[in-house]
């Protein structure tokens, strides 16, 4: 019994040990197995597995896979500008299409791709309820940009009021709400506010382009989608061998350039291939 009461002891010591590195690690999250795993979220709510973040960007014509990168954030938010970019300088492109899914999808990364000359096409995602409740929805009420107001169903205007998180979002509401024949088809509050990102022009041109090509988001999942199976098939049910951010890195590069060779080899032939290689 003593014994066991000494191991117990030992044991504990050791989590506090592990507690202490885990608050004081800048996010919060520790792996034991690979320091540089990190928490990924899977498909399922309140889920989630530990590993890394791979980005792929690939060709509609052939689809190669013209840029990638492995990282350890668990979201896909911050990628778009970046991936875009290296997809651009990989393909030598000036002017490049980017289709992505809704999980890239934030005001800043489209405004960047915007700036640099860059059209994208992406989702956005449905963060309000307001449509399945069956109240007006944001597209319903027009933006006035000479007036900065909007105009709501009811012919109302709804004008800037205060500003949001430091100098990003900007509220709108009109005084008349209460006294409004469709407000209960508008909002179960005091007044319908609406917000305006500093990125809306960019957002708004997005939505606009994704509206005239609706087919954008199947071809996107013919596309990105066929490569990461064949990968996934080809490593196996645990995917990475090696640990820690730099080999996990080569060990994805190594896999890409052979998925990249095969492709290469059924568009070109191997004869062919061998002769581009060689000169």
């Amino acid at each position: 019994l003593k014994e066991k009461l000494v191991a117990a002891k030992a044991h504990i010591e050791k989590l506090y040990q592990v507690g202490e590195q885990l608050r004081a690690a800048p996010d919060h999250q520790l792996s034991l197995t690979d320091p540089d795993a990190r928490s990924m979220a899977t498909s399922g709510r309140g889920t989630g597995m530990v590993g890394y973040n791979v980005q792929i960007a690939v060709d509609t014509e052939h689809h190669m896979i013209v840029a990638h990168e492995v990282t350890n954030v668990g979201h896909d938010r911050a990628a778009l500008h970046s991936m875009a970019e290296l997809a651009r300088e990989a393909a030598g492109e000036t002017d490049l299409i980017a289709i992505a899914d809704r999980g890239y999808y934030t005001g800043k990364e489209i405004a960047a791709c915007e700036d640099a000359g860059i059209s994208t096409l992406l989702p956005k995602p449905l963060t309000s309820g307001n449509h399945a409740a069956g109240l007006f929805d944001k597209k319903d009420f027009r933006y006035l940009p000479d007036a900065d107001e909007y105009e709501c169903p009811a012919g109302e205007r709804a004008v800037y009021r205060s500003t949001r998180d430091g100098k990003t979002i900007r509220r709108y509401w009109s005084s008349v709400c209460g006294q409004c024949p469709l407000k209960s088809s508008c909002t179960t509050g005091h007044e319908r506010r609406i917000s305006r990102s500093e990125y809306e022009v960019a957002m708004e041109r997005v939505q606009q382009r994704l509206d005239n090509a609706p087919a954008a988001m199947r071809v996107r999942r013919q596309t990105v989608e066929h490569p990461f199976g064949t990968l996934k098939a080809w490593m196996g049910a645990t995917h990475f061998l090696t640990k820690t951010l730099p080999h996990v890195s080569t060990e994805m590069s190594l896999n890409i350039l052979a998925y990249n060779l095969k492709r290469a080899m059924g568009i070109f032939g191997i004869r062919t291939l061998l002769g581009i290689v060689g000169a």
